[in-house]
């Protein structure tokens, strides 16, 4: 059986645990962080500042596909915004809760059973230190953020589920490097020893 073709040559995995926002429980509207700059993940590549630049002013977040773990053949809603802050690509969208596959990623994700962001994208600059062997991304051309179970960053991840679309302004605050963050990380680099 052959696999689907995809122009996504990487993905990245990020996750941890969703805040959910007071609601209605049916707007399918998730925020958080895609990724998080200078950041080392499990895979030894780091992203800087600025890498998705390019990318996003020649795509927008309309271009941008929201897919179900990198699937191209599930999308299941829709980038409403995409920026880069200090601290990384923050991303808020919706999923389209009349797509079957949609609703059950709402249900999870507001059950706390996923919670995963992942880039799928191209590395158009990128060099690695010889010493650490961590690759440093310069320049990424993004193709799609994937709602995914398991995270390749932990401290990066979907941070709220949420009924209106003013979650920039309440979500900041939750980012960083808390406890729950580091237990993250330390969850997900004992599965990837194994």
């Amino acid at each position: 059986m052959s696999t689907p073709f995809s122009p996504v040559t990487e993905t990245k995995k990020l996750a941890r645990a969703p805040n959910v926002i007071a609601g209605n429980g049916f707007s399918g509207v998730i925020t958080g962080y895609a990724s998080l700059f200078g950041e080392t993940d499990l895979g030894g590549d780091l992203i800087v500042r600025g890498a998705f630049a390019d990318s996003l002013k020649r795509t927008g977040a309309g271009r941008v596909r929201m897919l179900w773990q990198h699937d191209p053949a599930q999308p299941i809603g829709v980038w409403e915004e995409i920026r880069e802050d200090s601290m990384g690509l923050r991303v808020r969208g919706r999923l389209c809760l009349k797509v079957e596959k949609a609703r059950e990623v709402w249900t999870l994700i507001r059950e706390g059973g996923i919670d995963g962001l992942s880039i799928g994208f191209r590395a158009v600059s990128a060099r690695r230190d010889a010493r650490t062997g961590v690759r440093r991304i310069e320049r990424i051309d993004l193709w799609e953020i994937s709602i995914v179970t398991f995270p390749m960053l932990p401290e990066a991840r979907i941070a709220a589920v949420k009924h209106t679309p003013d979650f920039f302004r309440s979500e900041r605050a939750s980012f960083g490097r808390p406890a729950a963050a580091r237990g993250a990380r330390a969850e997900a680099e004992a599965l990837f020893r194994r």
